[in-house]
C-alpha cells in the first residue's frame, strides 16, 4: 500500500502488528527516449507490486539520486554521494525512531547503489533495527529473466522500456545501437559521456516484446516480495 494512502492513525495501528516499510530509490536522469523519471517509476511500482499482497507500506519513491555522468542532459539534478548518504540516513533514522524495525530499500539507479555501504552503520546506531539494500534489476531471478532474452542489459534500453515508462507520441529508433565503450565512457566528464552516447542510451535494442520484457519485471517483483517476507534473518 502507499505510504500516501494512509492517515497517521492508520499508520499507528499497522505498526501493533507489523513493523516493516519499503523506501524506493530512484533518480531523475535521462534515459533517452524514455521518461525521465524511468528509475523513481520502477523502484516504486516493483515496490507497491512486490509490498500489497503483504499490507506493508511503501514510501513514495526517492526522486532525485547521485548522476553526475549526466549534468550535460537537461532534466538530470544530481545531488553528492555524502548529502545523499546522509539524507537517507535521516530517513532511516526517523522512521526506525516510529517504530518501524526492519527497513527495505529498493534501488532502481545504480548510481545510489554505495549507499548500500552505509546499512550496517544505521543499524549499529539503532540497536534491533534491520536495513536491507536490493537493485531490485540485478536479482539472481531477474538477471536471469535477461539474460534469456539474448539482448544485452544496457541503461536507457530495452529492459527499462516499460509501458510504464515509455512517452505518449515518442517513437523509437527502429535499429539496435552499438554498445557503447565503457572503459572510455568510465573516465569520461559530462561532456564526454553525452559525446559518448549522443540519445543517452548505452546501446542495444531499444525494445523488445512485451512479454520478454514482463518476464524480467515479474521476476524482480517476487524477489522484492521475498526480502519482505523472508528476508530479515529470523
Amino acid at each position: 500500500m502507499r505510504l500516501h494512502d494512509m492517515n497517521w492513525m492508520m499508520v499507528e495501528e499497522y505498526l501493533e502488528t507489523d513493523d516493516r516499510i519499503v523506501i524506493p530509490l530512484g533518480s531523475t536522469e535521462q534515459h533517452a527516449y524514455l521518461s525521465l523519471g524511468v528509475d523513481a517509476i520502477l523502484s516504486e511500482r516493483v515496490s507497491l507490486e512486490a509490498a500489497e499482497p503483504l499490507g506493508v507500506p511503501v514510501m513514495p519513491a526517492l526522486p532525485v539520486g547521485v548522476t553526475p555522468y549526466f549534468a550535460a542532459y537537461p532534466g538530470s539534478p544530481t545531488v553528492s554521494l555524502a548529502v545523499y548518504i546522509a539524507y537517507l540516513g535521516d530517513i532511516v533514522r526517523s522512521l526506525a525512531n516510529q517504530g518501524f524495525r526492519r527497513i527495505l530499500l529498493v534501488n532502481g539507479h545504480g548510481g545510489n547503489s554505495p549507499a548500500a555501504g552505509a546499512a550496517s552503520e544505521w543499524m549499529a546506531a539503532l540497536p534491533g533495527c534491520r536495513v536491507r539494500a536490493h537493485d531490485w534489476w540485478r536479482g539472481p531471478r531477474t538477471a536471469a529473466a535477461v539474460a534469456r532474452t539474448g539482448a544485452p542489459p544496457a541503461h536507457a534500453s530495452w529492459m527499462e522500456n516499460l509501458p510504464w515508462t515509455r512517452l505518449d507520441g515518442v517513437e523509437l529508433p527502429p535499429a539496435e545501437k552499438p554498445l557503447v565503450d565503457l572503459v572510455s565512457l568510465a573516465v569520461a566528464d559530462s561532456a564526454g559521456v553525452r559525446e559518448l552516447l549522443g540519445d543517452g542510451s548505452y546501446g542495444g535494442p531499444y525494445q523488445l516484446p512485451d512479454e520478454a520484457v514482463l518476464e524480467m519485471w515479474r521476476a524482480g517483483v517476487e524477489e522484492v516480495r521475498d526480502l519482505l517476507e523472508t528476508g530479515w534473518g529470523d
